[in-house]
């Protein structure tokens, strides 16, 4: 999958395309089903699947800290969608030079001479362009002026209810991991390379893989029974804390911390893949180390019990 970080990166041979819009926060099985629609317009033209993303978020611009957590980081984001079939992600650096872009102007510097895109697919309710002032009906008229096809999007529907990025973020605020799966299509995963950290789990009896998870604020913290894949045949039970570290350090930066049970090679400079599965509770400050590390030898109780009881992962839709 070829990632594009700015027009300015673009290639005279990179245009023409068939493109879709947005966060893709998540990429869930509605999103999945844009892409199947892009896929197929895409083999009859002959032309890439593209999805045109942004980095910040625009929430995130305009609202700062108190912009919605992210489901999923801009790492985890492009392995979903190149797993979901996706050719080229186009991300735009969403500044005030964007937030002020009328919405003709975005159209013809960025879909038009930009990308050359031949057919687009967006929701009903999407917006763009300054003020939000541009909508699906302007895209339509956009795409007559400028010869290239708009398609709504499809809807996915499980048990009568649309999937969206919205339930996603409800279901992992809870913690119904295997509802999460179904929403998903397929399990929930954080990805990350082990990093070097303080080495105090190692000193205290639990030594963990520390994976940093980027600047921005992700969806997910506590105490979670975790798979970890790619270490062996099968994937190993382990149990994890993601958040702040507010009795170590009150770090500034979400970390993953990875207690993989009954493991003990070397984990630095790997990429681990992590499947959350199940919540045991929320992050918290302790009083001191000891208590942390009673708290511990407790989740590691609960861990295995959850294990004994869940020899296999949740059994995600195809």
């Amino acid at each position: 999958m070829q990632i594009i970080r700015g027009l300015n990166n673009l290639r005279p041979e990179d245009s023409g395309c068939v493109a879709t819009i947005g966060k893709f926060d998540g990429v869930h099985r509605g999103h999945k089903m844009v892409i199947d629609q892009l896929r197929n317009c895409g083999n009859q033209l002959g032309l890439p699947v593209t999805v045109i993303t942004f980095e910040p978020q625009p929430p995130e611009f305009f609202s700062g800290a108190t912009a919605p957590a992210r489901l999923t980081n801009f790492r985890d984001k492009l392995n979903a969608l190149r797993a979901a079939g996706v050719d080229r992600v186009c991300c735009l650096r969403f500044n005030r030079l964007l937030a002020a872009t009328p919405a003709d102007d975005f159209v013809h510097r960025y879909l038009v001479q930009g990308l050359g895109i031949k057919h687009l697919v967006v929701g009903d309710d999407f917006r763009y362009g300054r003020g939000r002032t541009g909508d699906f009906d302007s895209l339509v008229a956009a795409g007559k002026h400028y010869v290239f096809n708009v398609e709504r999007m499809a809807s996915c529907i499980i048990k009568g209810r649309r999937v969206s990025s919205s339930w996603l973020r409800q279901l992992l605020e809870v913690g119904d991991f295997v509802q999460v799966c179904k929403v998903l299509g397929r399990p929930y995963k954080m990805t990350g390379r082990v990093r070097h950290g303080r080495e105090l789990g190692r000193s205290i009896g639990f030594p963990t893989a520390n994976i940093a998870l980027g600047q921005r604020r992700l969806i997910l913290a506590g105490v979670y029974c975790v798979r970890v894949h790619g270490m062996a045949p099968t994937a190993l039970p382990a149990i994890s804390n993601i958040g702040y570290r507010p009795t170590i350090d009150n770090s500034k930066q979400q970390l993953l911390e990875v207690h993989i049970m009954d493991y003990s090679g070397n984990l630095y400079g790997r990429n681990l893949e992590v499947e959350i599965v199940h919540k045991v509770r929320n992050e918290q400050k302790f009083a001191s180390i000891d208590a942390l590390v009673s708290q511990i030898r407790k989740d590691v109780l609960v861990a295995r019990r959850y294990f004994s009881r869940n020899k296999s992962r949740p059994v995600c839709p195809s």
